[in-house]
């Protein structure tokens, strides 16, 4: 937490084991990273195993403990070791009995011996033998689908039953529901809190990582790619894995792995290199550092991927001074979750330039560090929401599950709004939108009660063809498409359709302004940041409490077309206007200083150019 760290993860073959471990420390030093996640047992051990159901690598050669031999090279570096457990797969069983088998290996349970008595004595073993500095455990928990992809359905074993049933008095389903999953979700707790206890208790200063957030030392997410996955792709993957987990748990470490392979079927093909910049100048501009994933050791077939990151953690080690401690100084919050109303959110204030934080548990609603003008909330409020709005909050919601404060008060639900618009009121309000007076609706839409002076209002759905008769039936309402209140000291605004879903599926700028334009009316004092940067351009503002410095990380995504990623066209002349008062800035790609001029609480400065990356480093 307290040191610069660039991570780089070889996922070793069994067959590297035979590899010269001199050689792999080495080539992390020369990367340069300082710490270095890599194979060390589970599916197959790459030290000299005495633990039972424990089988060493093959091609370790004999008399010798490739493992044994890295932390001692890595830690005369001051290369920091985490070792890689992939569980063995085994006790899985399907509800006729049978065990899903993949390349010669079964499935393991959460529930069975394996997890809860096996494992447990092989990471003693590794625990007292070897001084790592961190263990990485893979695939944690009953996996859903194999690497075929193909669905594995609920786990039929003993254990699995037994615990089942005792917890919610009936068999195992045949398929996974609302309670399997939890109780697979309480199973992976369990188990990870006896691993963490017993990491703690052989390794005091050792982290337990793996991809779940409790019981864990680090959030630990991955930036990656499939070749099956749906369309469109998620540019910012790492700036919104990192943003959530810096924002959401503070007090822990956050690990984005960005994967430098096409697929799981594709490991040794790279993805495009500005795709790899992209994400890693992501990881570092919402406050993680590099993480990079190569599938062996650094001696690729494809050196594309490992070229393009070993330039960005050189650049990393060359200003790793301004990649400590960062926290997010955002002042308005996102709450997260995964569909696409979240994503829209994420990018109307991504690409409008409004700094925000995501959260994805309710901690904030009691921390009064947490200090923000404006909460949005995508996929619902959370229900003690009313509390921070009676104390003064704004909170603005969109969707058909509305806040707390209009619960009960709707009419009826739209299900099919296809042909239907919306009709703007007040341009005044929304100044964007001064070329439309309308916008158009797809989807569920929620009515409530008409409003004296609606500033929107339902269009319902109309004769849409053939030409000659469109719109011919089109009837105006006074059913209002925004609510806008006052509680106690705050005040909330309520949009009952889709907004943010509309935007992530269609891009419309009238979607975009109108959204933009109320979060501009909510926020008390106005935008924190002012620019006019290129949409593409993501812009977070950081902070090193330490140092009292602010850095303005600018990462640029106009190289991103489709499902491509090419070099970033450069962006010049950004003028940039930042709530506070600023002495000096200097822009660290380019080395120089900028002119800083202030007024009413406010700092302005010009960034004359703009790559792939620069970071701006405000003192005041």
């Amino acid at each position: 937490m307290n040191q610069p760290v660039r991570l780089l993860q070889a996922n070793l073959r069994e067959t590297d084991a035979a590899v010269d471990p001199a050689r792999i420390v080495q080539q992390v030093a020369d990367f340069p990273a300082n710490a270095l996640l890599i194979g060390m047992g589970g599916i197959v051990a790459v030290y000299p195993t005495k633990a039972p159901f424990h089988y060493p690598s093959p091609h370790v050669p004999n008399g010798t403990d490739f493992f044994g031999s890295v932390p001692k090279q890595a830690h005369a570096r001051k290369i920091h070791v985490v070792g890689r457990f992939d569980y063995p797969e085994w006790y899985f069983r399907r509800a006729n009995g049978q065990p899903i088998i993949y390349n010669g290996l079964n499935s393991t349970c959460i529930n069975g011996g394996y997890y809860r008595g096996a494992a447990l004595a092989i990471l003693t073993e590794a625990l007292e033998r070897y001084p790592v500095d961190a263990l990485f455990f893979n695939l944690f928990g009953n996996p859903a689908a194999d690497y075929s992809g193909n669905a594995l359905g609920t786990c039929h074993c003993d254990a699995c039953q037994a615990r089942f049933r005792a917890r919610y008095r009936r068999a195992v389903p045949e398929t996974p529901d609302a309670e399997y999953r939890e109780f697979l979700e309480t199973a992976k707790l369990e188990v990870a809190r006896e691993i963490a206890g017993l990491i703690h208790a052989k390794r005091p200063a050792a982290g337990l990582f793996t991809y779940i957030q409790d019981e864990t030392d680090a959030i630990t997410s991955e930036s990656n790619t499939a070749v099956d996955r749906p369309l469109p792709l998620w540019p910012y993957s790492a700036s919104d894995n990192v943003n959530r987990a810096r924002n959401s748990q503070p007090d822990k470490m956050a690990f984005n792995l960005c994967i430098g392979f096409v697929d799981i079927p594709y490991r040794f093909a790279t993805v495009p290199q500005p795709e790899i910049r992209a994400r890693l100048y992501q990881n570092v501009a919402n406050g993680a550092g590099p993480a990079f994933v190569a599938l062996g050791t650094l001696d690729q077939e494809d050196r594309n991927g490992i070229q393009a990151a070993q330039e960005l953690f050189a650049w990393h080690a060359q200003y790793e001074d301004l990649y400590v401690g960062q926290k997010s100084t955002a002042r308005v919050l996102l709450l997260g979750g995964h569909g696409n109303a979240y994503r829209g959110f994420f990018r109307i204030l991504t690409e409008r330039h409004i700094p925000f934080a995501v959260l994805d548990n309710q901690s904030w609603l009691d921390d009064k560090s947490k200090k923000s003008d404006l909460v949005i909330a995508p996929e619902g409020a959370p229900k003690d929401i009313e509390r921070y709005v009676q104390e003064g909050g704004r909170l603005l919601v969109a969707g058909t599950k509305p806040p707390p404060m209009f619960a009960g008060s709707s009419i009826q639900l739209w299900k099919n709004t296809r042909s239907a618009y919306l009709r703007v009121g007040d341009h005044a309000m929304f100044p964007s939108l001064k070329n439309t007076g309308i916008l158009f609706l797809d989807g569920e839409v929620l009515e409530f009660p008409p409003q004296a002076k609606p500033l929107l209002t339902l269009t319902p759905p109309a004769m849409f063809g053939p030409p000659e008769k469109v719109a011919l039936d089109r009837q105006a309402t006074e059913t209002p498409g925004l609510l806008l209140a006052a509680f106690g000291k705050g005040a909330v605004a309520y949009v009952p359709w889709d907004l943010s879903g509309l935007y992530f599926r269609h891009g419309s700028e009238a979607h975009a302004g109108f959204a933009a334009d109320l979060i501009d009316h909510l926020l008390p004092q106005g935008r924190q940041l002012r620019t006019n940067a290129h949409p593409l351009v993501g812009i977070t503002v950081m902070q090193q409490p330490a140092t009292h410095r602010t850095l303005l990380h600018q990462v640029n995504l106009s190289g991103h077309s489709q499902t491509s990623y090419f070099r970033p066209i450069e962006m010049r002349d950004i003028k940039l206007d930042l709530a506070g008062d600023f002495s000096q800035a200097r822009s660290i790609k380019l080395n120089q200083k900028i002119t800083v001029t202030k007024s009413g609480g406010r700092s302005r400065f010009s960034l004359p150019a703009l790559g792939d990356y620069d970071v701006l480093v405000l003192d005041q």
